[in-house]
């Protein structure tokens, strides 16, 4: 460390030994932002808007207690630059797309991370028709599968009352 100013001595040692580039994080994730799920230009410098930057799932404050509970680190995930600044130190929101007709939309952050913890099911939405409750499912299921790629779900439909109960299950 010869040569180095304290600033530098001092981030190097503050560093996170498991720390990763944005481009390992980048391929990991398919160069998509894992908050707005829009892809994120890798030549874009860092310090565009929609330039890449590592996020964590949970903040600073609550990655110790949350990676010491379940056991395992929290992985960084790829974001743009304003979405990453956006959310600051709050827990994150995944946002259910506007052309989605779904009633009482659950929170999508919660649901994984229950579901990621104990498995069995959990009420995502309701939806009018059919056709919505199907088109949600498909929705929902291809972006938990981003969202949290180890976790295996299946979504079902369940009627009743005159709507559709859109359902995510994990068997873990």
């Amino acid at each position: 460390m010869q040569g180095m100013s304290r600033a530098s001595k001092k981030a190097k040692a503050n560093q996170d030994p498991n720390a990763r580039s944005i481009d390992e994080v980048g391929e990991r994730d398919g160069w998509r932002c894992w908050l707005c799920d829009e892809p994120v230009d890798a030549d874009r410098s860092v310090n565009d808007d929609l330039g890449p930057s590592v996020d964590s799932r949970v903040t600073k404050a609550k990655s110790k207690t949350k990676s010491r509970s379940q056991g395992v680190p929290l992985e960084p995930r790829l974001a743009h630059r304003a979405c990453n600044t956006g959310k600051g130190a709050r827990q994150p929101e995944i946002a259910w797309p506007d052309e989605l007709f779904v009633a009482d939309p659950a929170v999508i952050i919660t649901s994984v991370e229950r579901l990621s913890r104990k498995g069995g099911r959990e009420a995502m939405g309701r939806c009018p028709t059919e056709p919505d409750a199907e088109a949600a499912a498909a929705w929902l299921l291809d972006r938990v599968s981003r969202l949290e790629p180890s976790l295996e779900c299946t979504t079902s439909i369940e009627p009743g009352g005159g709507q559709y109960l859109l359902l995510l299950h994990s068997g873990k």
